[in-house]
C-alpha cells in the first residue's frame, strides 16, 4: 500500500518531518518498507496485514497518523456531499430509470447506482494524474481516475460503466452461467462458472463482481453517460473468483478483507460530486438494493486490566485520547472503566485484549517497562507427563520404534477383532472417509494396521510402538484413557557369541519387553504376572491388578490385512493403571565390598505353576543375606514327567559386612528348598 505525505495531509494536520512518521508508524505496527521522496513529495510504501484492511486507504493511514501524533483528524467533512446537493440529486427532473436485482443478498449485500448524464470524458486534472501516479496507478481518464482515487482515497472499490453500452433499465447481481465468456479490461477472455459473481444487465455478463469490468462497457473518450457502481461482495466469492481466473487488482485485494459496510455510500457520493466537478455531469438517479447487516460492537474496558497486562501506568485520560484519536468512541460507565465503541472501519477489535493492544502500540512498546518475569517454583512437575516421558525413552532404548497413527479408524477393522462394544463405539456425526467412521476403543487395530503397512513397504522386521489415547463411553459423556501399545513382528538378525542367529519374535519377546519397562518404572518383578488365557492371549497384571494383554493376531484377522507367512504380536497396557505403581525415585546403592556365594535350585513342579510365584515365595523366606533370585533354566524334556517342568533356580547370598560361611548359608538355602517341596510338592533334583 502506497500512500504520499501531501495526500495524508488533507486528512490530518502533520507536524513531524516524513522520515519521522515513518519511524513511529513503524513502531505503531504499520511497518513503512520504503519511503522515497518524488515530484515534491513523500512516497510511503506501507506493508499491511491481513487483519487491518481498513489501513488500505489513505484515510486508514491518517487515522493512524493523527494516533501516534496526537493529532486530530480533520478531513471527514470531505467524505459527504452537502444536504441540499443530496436533495437535488434526487429530485432531477429525468425520465430514466433502473431495476436492480440481486439474487442472493449473502452474494452481494449491498448494490448502489448512480447515473450521472453529459459527463465530456477528458484527461484528469494534474494534481489527480499526480497523485494517482505516485501511488502506482496509471492513469487512463478523467472517471475512471476518479473510482481509483476514491478507492485510494477511502478504501471503497467503484467501477464506471458506460450507461449506452449496457442494456436498459436493469442491472443483475447473479452468479454466472456455466459456459458464459467475457472480456475483462485487460483483453483477456474469461470463460466463468456457477462460483463466479458477476454483474450482468439482461444479454450478458458486464463485470466480474469485485475484480474487473468488461472491455465492451469501460467509459471510453465517446462516453456520454454513466452508471457508477458501489457495492458489498461476499469476500470468499471475490478471492475464489480472482483465484480461478487468475486475475489481480487492486478492488478484489480490498474485497477479499473486507472493506467498510459505512463507507459505502459515502465514498459513491463523494466520486459522483467530483464527476460533475471535473467532468461536468449531472447525477440524475441514485438507486440502491438491499441493505448490509451492521452490527454496533460495544467492549467495556478496565484501566486496571491495561496495567495488569501491559505493566505500564498509562492514566485513563491518555487511554481515552488513544482511543478517541483512533476513532474509538469511549464513555465513562464508572471511575476507570470506558464503554468503547468500535467503529465500523475496524472489524478486527472485539474483545477487551484488542483494545489493550491498540493503546499498546500507540503509547509505544518502547515505553513499556521490560522487565524479567516472576517465577513460581514448581514444587513438582507433572507426574503424568514425565512418567510417559520416561516410558518412551526405555522404549526407544530398548530399540523400538515410536509410532502414531491415527485416532480414527473404521468399523469393519474393529468389527474383525472381535472387539466387545464394537457396535456401540463412538462414530463421527460427518466423517471424512469410511476408514474414518469412529474414535479408536483400542490402540491395537491400529496397530496392526501400521504393522502391515511396515510388510508392504519390505520391512523384515517391525517392532513399534505408540502411547495415545483410547475412547469409550458415550457420544454424550465419553471417556479417554492413556494406553501404550506395542507390536512386533518378523524376524531379525543377531551376532551373538555363538554366531550369526535369526530371532523370530514371540511372545517371550513381548512378555521381556514389558518386563524390562515396568521394571525400570520401579516395579518389581515379583509384583508383576502374566497369565494364558488361551493360546492366544495373555494378561498382564501388577499387583494382582490387570493392566492390559498380550494377543498373538489371529490368522482370520492377518488375513483381512492382507499379512501373509508372518505372525504379529501385540501389547496394550493401560497406563492410568500401572502410573500408581511407578517409583522412579532411585537411590544409590554403595557396590557390595564382599563376595557373594550363589547356589542353585533344580527342581520339578507341575507346569501350571506359574515361575512369578516360585520367585516370590524365595524372596520371602530367604531373608536378609538372600540379595538376588533368578531363573537360570526351564527345560523339559524325556527326563520330566509329562504335565510338569522343570526349573533352575539360582539364589545369590551375600552380606555387607562380611564374607559367609557355609555354616551361615546352608540353613537359609535348606529352609528354602524344604519350602518349596512343603508349598509346590516340588521334587528338588
Amino acid at each position: 500500500m502506497k500512500v504520499t505525505y501531501n495526500w495524508l495531509k488533507d486528512f490530518v494536520e502533520i507536524k513531524v518531518a516524513p522520515r519521522a512518521l515513518a519511524d513511529k508508524l513503524t513502531m505503531a505496527g504499520l511497518e513503512v518498507t520504503s519511503l522515497e521522496e518524488k515530484d515534491g513529495d513523500f512516497v510511503f510504501e506501507i506493508e499491511v496485514t491481513s487483519n487491518r484492511p481498513d489501513c488500505l486507504s489513505v484515510i486508514g493511514v491518517a487515522r493512524e497518523v493523527a494516533a501516534v501524533t496526537n493529532a486530530k483528524l480533520n478531513g471527514s467533512t470531505t467524505l459527504t456531499i452537502d444536504a441540499e446537493r443530496n436533495r437535488s440529486i434526487k429530485t432531477q427532473n429525468d425520465k430514466t430509470s433502473l431495476k436492480i436485482g440481486i439474487e442472493n443478498k449473502k452474494d452481494c449485500p449491498l448494490y448502489t447506482a448512480k447515473i450521472i448524464r453529459d459527463v465530456k470524458v477528458g484527461p484528469p486534472p494534474g494534481w489527480l494524474k499526480k497523485r494517482l501516479e505516485l501511488v502506482g496507478c496509471r492513469s487512463v481518464n478523467n472517471i475512471v481516475d476518479i473510482t481509483n482515487y476514491i478507492l485510494f482515497e477511502l478504501g471503497e472499490p467503484l467501477h464506471a460503466f458506460d450507461l449506452d453500452k449496457l442494456s436498459p433499465d436493469e442491472i443483475i447481481v447473479r452468479r454466472a452461467v456455466k459456459g458464459e465468456k467475457i472480456i475483462t479490461i485487460d483483453a483477456q477472455q474469461r470463460m466463468l462458472d456457477p462460483d463466479i459473481l458477476v454483474i450482468a444487465d439482461k444479454e450478458r455478463p458486464v463485470a466480474i463482481a469485485g475484480v474487473m469490468g468488461a472491455k465492451d462497457t469501460e467509459v471510453t473518450e465517446s462516453t456520454k453517460n454513466v452508471l457508477l457502481e458501489a457495492a458489498v461482495f461476499n469476500p470468499i466469492i471475490v478471492r475464489r473468483a480472482r483465484q480461478s481466473l487468475g486475475i489481480e487488482s487492486e478492488s478484489a485485494y480490498r474485497f477479499e478483507r473486507g472493506i467498510d459496510l459505512e463507507m459505502v455510500e459515502d465514498a459513491s457520493l463523494r466520486a459522483t460530486g467530483l464527476i460533475q466537478e471535473l467532468a461536468g455531469g449531472r447525477c440524475v438517479l441514485i438507486k440502491s438494493s438491499g441493505k448490509p447487516k451492521t452490527k454496533s460492537k460495544s467492549i467495556s474496558l478496565d484501566t486496571s486490566t491495561v496495567e495488569k497486562i501491559l505493566g505500564a501506568d498509562i492514566a485513563p485520560v491518555r487511554i481515552k485520547q488513544i482511543l478517541n484519536n483512533l476513532e474509538f468512541k469511549t464513555k465513562t460507565k464508572v471511575k476507570n472503566n470506558f464503554k468503547v465503541q468500535v467503529p465500523s472501519h475496524r472489524q478486527d477489535v472485539n474483545l477487551e485484549i484488542d483494545l489493550i493492544e491498540e493503546i499498546a502500540r500507540i503509547f509505544g512498546y518502547e515505553f513499556i517497562p521490560t522487565s524479567l518475569p516472576a517465577v513460581v517454583p514448581q514444587v513438582s512437575v507433572s507426574r503424568t507427563q514425565d512418567s510417559i516421558f520416561l516410558i518412551k525413552n526405555i522404549l526407544a532404548g530398548m530399540g523400538l520404534n515410536e509410532v502414531i497413527t491415527y485416532g480414527l479408524i473404521d468399523k469393519e477393522l474393529l468389527r474383525s477383532f472381535g472387539r466387545e462394544g464394537g457396535s456401540d463405539a463412538i462414530e463421527i456425526l460427518n466423517p471424512l472417509s469410511k476408514e474414518q467412521e469412529i474414535l479408536r476403543p483400542a490402540l491395537i487395530p491400529s496397530l496392526a494396521r501400521c504393522v502391515a503397512y511396515n510388510l508392504n513397504q519390505k520391512q523384515g522386521y517391525i517392532n513399534i510402538f505408540e502411547i495415545a489415547k483410547v475412547f469409550s463411553g458415550t457420544e454424550q459423556e465419553p471417556e479417554e484413557k492413556l494406553t501404550l501399545g506395542i507390536a512386533l513382528c518378523g524376524m531379525r538378525s543377531l551376532w551373538v557369541d555363538q554366531g550369526h542367529i535369526q530371532d523370530k519374535a514371540g511372545f517371550l519377546h513381548l512378555k521381556g519387553i514389558l518386563e524390562a519397562l515396568l521394571e525400570r518404572l520401579g516395579i518389581k518383578k515379583e509384583e508383576c504376572a502374566f497369565i494364558s488365557k488361551n493360546s492366544y492371549e495373555f494378561e498382564a497384571y501388577v499387583k494382582e491388578v490387570k493392566i492390559g494383554v498380550l494377543k498373538k493376531l489371529e490368522r482370520a484377522i492377518l488375513d483381512r490385512l492382507d499379512i501373509k507367512n508372518k505372525e504379529v504380536f501385540i501389547a496394550e497396557i493401560a497406563l492410568e493403571k500401572v502410573f500408581p505403581y511407578i517409583q522412579i525415585n532411585k537411590r544409590f546403592i554403595p557396590l557390595a565390598r564382599y563376595p557373594g556365594v550363589s547356589r542353585d535350585i533344580s527342581l520339578v513342579l507341575k507346569e501350571d505353576i506359574p515361575v512369578e510365584e516360585v520367585i516370590k515365595l524365595i524372596g520371602q523366606r530367604g531373608g536378609e543375606l538372600l540379595q538376588e533370585v533368578e531363573t537360570a533354566d526351564y527345560y523339559k524334556g524325556k527326563q520330566i514327567p509329562a504335565g510338569y517342568k522343570g526349573l533352575t533356580i539360582s539364589c545369590l547370598y551375600r552380606s555387607d559386612e562380611r564374607t559367609l560361611t557355609e555354616a551361615e548359608i546352608n540353613p537359609v538355602h535348606t529352609l528354602i528348598c524344604d519350602m518349596l517341596s512343603e508349598r509346590f510338592d516340588a521334587k528338588i533334583r
